[in-house]
């Protein structure tokens, strides 16, 4: 173990045409105090002049000609990298002056602590409904979860940089900004490696989200990879498999909720069908449940922004249930066909097979 009073940090960041976010990315970066003792950005085939960007700043750049992932872009920088801590974070966050130095000393704190990961703050960057919603809702999860974390964070997240690279880095088959940095956690826990949640420990995202951008990324880069995740870990190790879908989005809670909507949906369709009184109890039953359920986030969601925002987020809320099921209906699919369907098609037809 490296003395934690000589502890250095490196700041990895992979960007992929950045413009204005990474501007800002880079601006507040050259606020810290104090600054980190290196700073490296891994241009992933950009065509905006983001690495000179990065120059003029000072950054030790590492360009590619044509975009591998972020998976493989954090994984260059943090070979390139000198000091003993690697603090991921991505071109489109901006830290705050103290950040730099809240990571060094929670490790110089905690000489047992191989990674810790922070949360979006609660003042997003991007002013559109969509994206304050989206980042406010990632921030009130985070700041409710355990602080014994089950996943890794790429967005900010730091780890001691030899248990890095012993564990190989992030899984490079990931091409886009996917869930590397939630199934490099899952393997740091399976080796007994501990992860922290800061809950202290916050920066500003600046993505603006709209409508597709925000679908595609939760259903096919987040639900879809995440359920094939929990169903691996599950068949390696129920055990393990427990812990994890009890961490972040995957309380008791939210599954609950899954169910509720679907019956929800349910009721909604039968009624369209087949106009009842007790199909309309049902209805305002299932609504109802899911207000109650829910009510701890739409009172975060009031508190922050107020009546009409809370009442924007509900459906919103109740959709991305939605989706979340269906992806891990998908998902369960395709890992049963994978794990007994494919395997009987692989095998060979021996009926006409002369036998010895």
């Amino acid at each position: 173990m490296v003395d934690s009073a000589k502890l250095t940090i490196s700041v990895i960041i992979p960007v992929y045409n950045g413009g204005e976010d990474f501007q800002q990315c880079l601006a507040r970066l050259s606020q810290a105090e104090p600054p980190p003792d290196q700073v490296i950005v891994v241009a992933d085939g950009d065509t905006d002049g983001s690495w000179r960007l990065a120059e003029d700043f000072g950054a030790t750049v590492i360009r590619l000609p044509t975009a591998g992932g972020p998976a493989k872009a954090r994984n260059l920088g943090a070979k390139e990298a000198q000091s003993d801590i690697l603090f991921f974070i991505d071109a489109d966050v901006a830290i705050y002056p103290d950040t730099i130095s809240q990571v060094v000393k929670i490790f110089n704190n905690e000489p047992n602590l191989t990674a810790l990961i922070g949360s979006y703050d609660d003042a997003p960057g991007a002013a559109n409904f969509l994206s304050q919603y989206k980042n406010l809702l990632h921030h009130y999860t985070h700041q409710t979860a355990s602080e014994q974390a089950s996943t890794f964070w790429g967005a900010c997240g730091a780890i001691r940089r030899d248990i890095f690279l012993a564990m190989g880095g992030f899984e490079e088959n990931y091409r886009q900004p996917c869930i590397e940095d939630i199934e490099l956690g899952y393997r740091l826990k399976e080796k007994g490696y501990r992860i922290k949640l800061c809950k202290t420990l916050r920066v500003k995202h600046l993505k603006r989200w709209g409508i597709i951008s925000l679908l595609r990324a939760d259903f096919f880069y987040r639900a879809l990879p995440w359920t094939a995740i929990i169903l691996k870990v599950r068949d390696a190790s129920p055990e393990n498999c427990r812990e994890f879908i009890s961490d972040l989005n995957l309380k008791l809670s939210s599954r609950i909720s899954v169910v509720l909507v679907y019956a929800l949906v349910g009721a909604l369709v039968t009624a369209y069908w087949w106009s009842s009184t007790v199909i309309a109890i049902a209805t305002c039953v299932f609504s109802l449940a899911l207000l109650v359920l829910n009510k701890p986030v739409y009172q975060f969601f009031y508190q922050k922004r107020g009546l009409l925002f809370t009442i924007r987020t509900v459906p919103w809320h109740w959709l991305y249930y939605f989706y979340s099921g269906l992806a891990f209906a998908i998902g369960i699919v395709r890992h049963w066909f994978k794990k007994y369907l494919k395997p009987l098609k692989c095998l060979p037809n021996i009926s006409g097979l002369n036998h010895y």
